[in-house]
């Protein structure tokens, strides 16, 4: 046997042994130096990262992170994987080529409301209408943290801040009722502070074939601190939060005693032990109903009128805008043979110019 014929050998069980080990957080670990405000919630979603994507069976090297501008979108290199730091609002285009060009790959988008709600927002509105498939990480803080505290298009009415010193005018988007509008096939909700929700929430928006949108709410610890009430008591967040759940009632408060019920085709709070309503009264959570109606419901729950609706909103099954892309090319090559970009360009009516 040749010494190349070895190499060859030697590097091909190299690959193999590499592509059976099983992987761990560390390895998706990048040797950077992890930049952010101590008590960002960033620290809390990068951790849960780099634990959830060694248990997914997908190789290192088919990781992909694009991002566009903002505290959320140094993420890329804090992740030891391929990725992109992109342009102001422009990373799920990005994204969707990365996926149209190599199907293979799992492609990840992390944005927060400033980047992806501004500049961005017809970008993430049409990437999720395609159903391209990638899954968008959208970081709400309800501020703009990285420019030092101007109010973003998540604030609240009235905010007051350094571009709004009497308090904003403007009526804020609501990233979760704007993914369903969209018919976003998997919509969800989960808070940083909480690791394990927060972990279980990513896990299912990454086994999710079609676009994935996830809304985290964090903190700035600088500039709006407090601003989904992250230092509540447990009393207090049970009171303040429900935790969806596919196929239960929905309910909430301490031993679940309150829960969402309807009347006149409108959600109203109502108490199960006073006898005010019964269990059977309660909305059930289906994520996968067709109609994204009762996920919308959810979505406009908000204080302080109603607690805060964490969890998953929607999943549901359709076609992928890369899939049905690819189908497109296979029967058109299948049907007149591969292109020629030289006879394309020359094709058709010509001029010459003198």
């Amino acid at each position: 046997m040749s010494s190349t014929t070895i190499d060859e050998v030697q590097g091909t069980e190299a690959a193999a042994s590499d592509c059976l080990r099983v992987l761990t957080r560390k390895d998706f670990q990048s040797p950077q130096t992890v930049r952010w405000c101590p008590g960002c919630g960033d620290y809390s979603i990068l951790a849960q990262i780099q634990k959830v994507l060694p248990e997914l069976g997908v190789p290192r090297e088919n990781f992909v992170f694009v991002s566009g501008i903002g505290c959320s979108s140094r993420f890329p290199y804090y992740v030891n994987t391929y990725g992109f730091h992109t342009i102001h609002g422009r990373a799920p285009a990005i994204a969707t080529g990365v996926k149209c060009a190599n199907p293979e790959l799992s492609v990840w988008v992390v944005t927060g409301d400033g980047d992806g709600l501004s500049i961005g927002t017809n970008h993430l509105i049409h990437t999720i209408r395609r159903n391209v498939d990638l899954n968008i990480l959208l970081f709400n803080n309800r501020i703009y943290g990285l420019t030092k505290g101007q109010y973003s298009p998540t604030s609240e009415f009235g905010k007051k801040t350094k571009s709004s010193p009497m308090g904003t005018i403007e009526q804020p988007i609501r990233p979760i009722q704007m993914a369903l509008a969209a018919e976003g096939t998997f919509v969800a909700r989960t808070v940083a502070s909480d690791q394990a929700h927060l972990r279980e929430t990513l896990d299912a928006a990454a086994r999710h074939r079609g676009t994935s949108f996830v809304e985290i709410l964090q903190n700035c610890r600088v500039f709006n601190d407090n601003a989904f009430d992250e230092d509540k008591g447990r009393e207090s967040l049970e009171n303040d939060r429900i935790l969806l759940r596919h196929g239960e009632p929905i309910r909430f408060g301490p031993g679940g005693q309150k829960g969402i019920a309807t009347r006149n085709l409108a959600p109203q709070i109502v108490d199960l032990s006073t006898g005010e309503a019964s269990i059977g009264e309660l909305l059930i959570h289906d994520v996968r109903a067709n109609s994204p109606a009762l996920a919308a419901l959810l979505a406009a729950l908000e204080p302080p009128d109603f607690p805060t609706a964490l969890g998953i909103f929607r999943d549901v099954d359709r076609p992928t805008y890369d899939t049905l892309l690819m189908s497109q090319i296979t029967a058109s090559v299948a049907q007149r043979g591969r292109g020629d970009v030289g006879k394309l360009l020359n094709a058709g009516t010509t001029w010459e110019v003198d």
